[in-house]
């Protein structure tokens, strides 16, 4: 199993924002391959450094299945407005991968 996170720091103030593009968002997430979930997190407000930190989270079945959606039109097409909301982020996401271990 493969995880698949994206780090987003949202501007204070912006959250509502955020949260609104990707409950909005035409997704097609479950047509691919080996995908299982999608989950956005919200997580604490650093409010000494003017942020919110959100995070996207996908599961699939393998490294191999996520990496062929990052390469299909069904990828372009979620991101192909991304940089239109710039104004909502400080800086780039950050992209993090894991895969399991082990597990219950």
């Amino acid at each position: 199993m493969y995880f698949a996170m994206n780090r987003f720091r949202i501007a204070l103030g912006q959250e509502e924002a955020f949260e609104a593009i990707w409950k909005n968002r035409d997704s097609s997430l479950a047509e691919n391959p080996g995908f299982k979930e999608f989950r956005l997190l919200r997580g604490e407000t650093v409010a000494d450094e003017g942020y919110t930190l959100f995070v996207s989270s996908s599961t699939w079945n393998s490294h191999d299945d996520f990496v062929a959606w990052t390469k299909s039109e069904n990828f372009r097409a979620a991101h192909r407005n991304a940089g239109e909301n710039r104004a909502l982020y400080l800086g780039p996401p950050k992209f993090e991968g894991f895969t399991v271990v082990d597990g219950a």
